[in-house]
């Protein structure tokens, strides 16, 4: 054991000084980081990584650990044969040539290399910190200032930026919100963007499941502590599949990106105005699925080389209603067409009687296209001698009014100026805004479901029902409680923060601008009346609370710090208060 102890410190000191040479590649941007003893270093340092890989996986006595030393051997082997043959195709050139055109190879690998290590030390965060809710707020919290930080290396930004810019630009990534307070394509460079990206994608999809996936992956196991972790977030009720569930949340994540991405690319081929189409498909992608709302145009979608571009914008709504609709729906949807399609080709197999399409299913679907729909229309009324007027054909129009109603759902793209809106459609965006996408998504918002029970709660009342009722399906009380406590706390969170705004920012600035920023920061949306790069300092760190609160949910928050482990078994004398 005490072998085992003093490896896994030499472990660390291998892990800081692959941090210190990434961030030395990608945070200044020197003449001398492209040397060649520079690129000899991360050969040599690659080469002790797969020594002491090595050595572990013979003297380590557990499996699991032997598992996750030979996957680190893969890597890094795979790294250094990458290299000989990168060497050998380029025996013509200078070897300054060769060690130039194998640092990125290389570059590429002790990232990946290091965010393992990274998902390990979360994992190891588990054992030692029993409270679900604390560790996934905790997870956030040091994702966007480890993002704030890494935005504010040199080469991640072409003038520099300040410390509160870059936690403000993190913490909307992390919490894939889209609020920009600089501009995400001119002031920022490839290196910043990525940075932006990677945060976006480990935001969205959460830390916790992409650890649960490596930790499956790496050991096919986790521990008791592990499954509680992580069944919140992904929507899991049992333990017994938590882990394959999120296998299944990354490689859906990963191939619905994929997939838009290819879409995107070939969308935009005969765009001359992108220059590097590649990283933009990927780029807008990501920032799709996730409902991040963050663009590599200085103008976002409303751009004047993609503004028209409709075939585009099509993509980019289907990717963001995937990403609104979460995994469990995208499953459960999956499962029940599994299912009918073996009937139909087997004869022999009945289908039981339960129910493929789960309640849970059924609420946020009709939730979700009443609202879609009834936004498309609204919209398409309302703006109609107004934003919509600068698209001249029917298609151009019911696709504006389309992508109008999608974005709001927590997507945050724009491809109209908000500033030019009428006052009911600004006013029906910020309905739209609050009640945002679906649990267990990538979107923000009180959630379909807490708007759809509270609203049937209140037919239910009318009726003199005392639970509701529908498909077949009594509600428990504990939902509809939860419900309206979400709802109640979204509000106060929301009003709280107009007020700071109204103290913060000059008395001329027109409340209904305040109210639209704020709201679009709790339900993580990105949308603004451009009031966003206009802030001061106080109310900047508001703003970054508030998405932050939006992000984590302030419930979840209290329930984990005021949660108590005993139970009550007894109860109290019912007394009933007077509500008119």
């Amino acid at each position: 054991m005490e072998r085992e102890s003093l490896l896994n410190y030499i472990y660390r000191f291998f892990d800081i000084i692959v941090l210190l040479f990434i961030v030395f590649d990608f945070g200044y941007d020197f003449a001398e980081n492209f040397n060649s003893p520079h690129v000899i270093g991360l050969l040599i340092l690659t080469f002790l990584l797969l020594l002491f890989n090595t050595f572990k996986f013979f003297i380590y006595k557990y499996k699991s650990n032997k598992k996750v030393a030979f996957v680190n051997m893969i890597i890094i082997s795979l790294l250094l044969v990458s290299s000989l043959i990168i060497a050998f195709l380029n025996t013509d050139f200078s070897y300054h040539y060769i060690l130039q055109k194998i640092k990125p190879v290389l570059e590429g690998g002790l990232i990946v290399y290091f965010l393992l290590r990274l998902l390990v030390l979360v994992r190891h965060i588990y054992d030692i910190y029993f409270n679900p809710a604390i560790v996934f707020v905790g997870s956030f919290l040091i994702l966007a200032l480890s993002g704030g930080f890494l935005l504010m290396l040199p080469s991640a930004t072409t003038n520099g930026i300040s410390f509160t810019n870059a936690l403000f630009t993190a913490t909307s990534a992390v919490c894939v919100t889209g609020l920009a307070v600089v501009d995400t394509g001119a002031d920022f460079t490839t290196v910043g963007q990525s940075i932006i990206l990677v945060l976006i994608q480990l935001g969205g999809i959460g830390i916790l499941t992409f650890t649960s996936f490596f930790a499956f992956f790496f050991r096919g196991s986790s521990s008791f502590k592990e499954g509680l972790n992580t069944k919140d977030f992904i929507a899991q009720e049992g333990l017994r599949d938590v882990f394959r569930a999120a296998l299944n949340v990354v490689i859906f994540t990963v191939g619905v990106e994929i997939v838009g991405a290819i879409f995107i690319y070939f969308s935009i081929a005969n765009n001359y105005a992108i220059t590097n189409k590649f990283f933009f498909s990927i780029f807008h992608s990501i920032s799709a699925f996730c409902n991040a709302g963050f663009s590599i145009f200085s103008a976002g979608l409303y751009d004047e080389s993609i503004r028209f571009h409709y075939f585009f914008q099509w993509i980019v709504m289907i990717l963001i209603v995937f990403g609104g609709l979460g995994h469990n729906i995208v499953f459960n949807f999956y499962k029940y067409i599994k299912t009918h399609v073996l009937e139909f080709f087997d004869n022999k197999l009945i289908h039981k009687q339960v129910p493929v399409i789960t309640v849970n299913t059924k609420i946020v679907i009709y939730t979700t296209i009443i609202l879609l729909f009834g936004g498309w229309i609204f919209l398409f009324i309302s703006e109609y001698d107004y934003t919509l007027v600068e698209h001249p054909t029917f298609f151009g129009k019911i696709t504006n009014a389309a992508f109008s109603s999608v974005t709001p759902r927590t997507a945050g793209f724009n491809v109209i100026d908000y500033s030019k809106m009428s006052v009911p459609s600004l006013l029906f965006v910020i309905f739209l805004m609050w009640i945002g996408g679906s649990p267990a998504s990538t979107a923000g918002g009180v959630k379909t479901s807490t708007f759809a029970l509270a609203t049937l709660n209140i037919f239910s009342i009318a009726k003199g029902k005392s639970r509701i009722q529908i498909f077949g399906r009594r509600i428990s009380s504990e939902s509809t409680s939860r419900a309206f406590a979400i709802l109640c706390i979204s509000l106060i969170v929301i009003g709280i923060a107009i007020m700071a705004l109204l103290i913060f920012e000059p008395k001329d600035t027109p409340v209904l601008t305040v109210v639209f920023e704020c709201f679009s920061a709790y339900s993580t949306v990105g949308l603004s009346l451009n009031f966003t790069p206009t802030l001061s300092e106080p109310s900047k760190y508001v703003i970054i609370a508030v998405m932050f609160i939006g992000r984590i949910g302030m419930l979840n928050l209290m329930v984990g710090l005021l949660r108590q482990m005993n139970h009550q078994f007894y109860e109290l004398p019912k007394e009933n208060i007077l509500i008119n």
